[in-house]
């Protein structure tokens, strides 16, 4: 219990501290955000605003996690998994990088862009089925809880596809002050609790390493939250792909390590959400030229409705926090159900 207070203590800390600092650093060098011409209207307001914000989220993150480990044992398993967040985050950080310099809204060429994540998630994932040695069954709420074995192509192919959606989601998310950081927030303290329970009752999970996974979702609870004091309406400064990228891809990761995977469409509600209107809209333009939403994501739409931005926000936050309450319900029934030992 120890090791997820040090991590997400430091992490808050490091993230209050060093936000404002990157944020001076980012206006002394006229580094900020782009927004995209066809976004709702009150959005130029926010052209120039700091961007990149995510070099202190998740770099608060991962000092968090390694001060957690000063009496603790790195293991491989959260070694791989926060190398793989960095990786995704660098992707988001030359995204966000070639946007300030071409003083445009968009970065990285899409499909460079996606060759580089499924670079990434496939290095994850191969790395796991052959490194770590993880279970390959899908699962619910605990190892093997379904009895469907994917063999390790078929898991990996799985993986590749939960982490890349993951961030993806996570990235459409960002679109409001503080949306993601504090939809991410919810999220991670699930994936915290639900590491801390595998870690008390090992004959039920078949963990490894769940403690480390847990002191990793704590300590980016702390990197979101003191992130979210800058980030909250009206921001200060945006993540950017850096942080999107690296937050969505450590959710994916996080929830393939800990067995609950098919519990992830309810653990980040929101953010599947998010993805499906935009899904919808597409497909609804393209079959019928008409369009679901009036803009999407969906919640572009109900501030076109006439919310105001902040309510939005609150509202969208409360959508997360249920949906985490309705998975950590769903992960604790199943617990109770094998008698609540193990």
């Amino acid at each position: 219990m120890t090791d997820l207070l040090i991590a997400a203590g430091v992490a808050t800390v490091l993230a209050m501290v060093g936000t404002p600092i990157l944020i001076n650093w980012l206006r002394s060098h006229g580094i900020g955000q782009q927004i995209r011409e066809d976004g709702p209207e009150h959005h130029l307001t926010k052209v120039g605003t700091p961007t990149m914000g995510g070099v202190a989220l998740i770099g608060s993150a991962v000092a968090g996690w390694l001060m957690a480990h000063v009496e603790a044992t790195f293991t491989t398993r959260g070694l791989l998994a926060m190398l793989t967040v960095c990786a995704a985050a660098a992707i988001g950080l030359a995204d966000d990088w070639i946007k300030v310099r071409r003083r445009r809204s968009l970065g990285l060429n899409a499909r460079a862009k996606m060759a580089a994540q499924l670079v990434v998630a496939a290095g994850f994932s191969i790395a796991a089925v052959t490194w770590l040695k993880v279970d390959t069954h899908l699962s619910f709420t605990r190892y093997n809880s379904t009895g469907i074995n994917l063999g390790k192509v078929g898991w990996v192919i799985f993986a590749v596809i939960v982490i890349v959606g993951c961030a993806n989601a996570v990235n459409l998310t960002d679109g409001l002050d503080g949306l993601a950081a504090g939809s991410s927030t919810f999220t991670f303290a699930a994936i915290t609790v639900i590491g801390f329970y595998q870690f008390r009752h090992p004959g039920i999970y078949r963990n490894p390493a769940p403690l480390d996974e847990a002191a990793m979702a704590a300590a980016l609870i702390g990197g979101c939250a003191g992130f979210l004091w800058f980030n909250a309406a009206p921001a200060r400064i945006f993540m950017g792909d850096t942080g999107s990228l690296g937050i969505g891809t450590a959710i994916g990761v996080l929830a393939l390590l800990e067995n609950v995977d098919l519990l992830l469409p309810i653990l980040g509600g929101l953010f599947v959400l998010e993805t499906l209107s935009v899904i919808v809209q597409v497909a609804s333009f393209r079959l019928f030229r008409r369009r679901v939403f009036r803009m999407a994501p969906i919640h572009h739409h109900f501030e076109l409705l006439g919310w105001p931005e902040t309510t939005v926000i609150i509202r969208f936050w409360i959508l997360a926090g249920v949906f985490t309450a309705l998975a950590l319900g769903s992960f604790y029934a199943d617990f109770l159900s094998r008698g609540g030992i193990g």
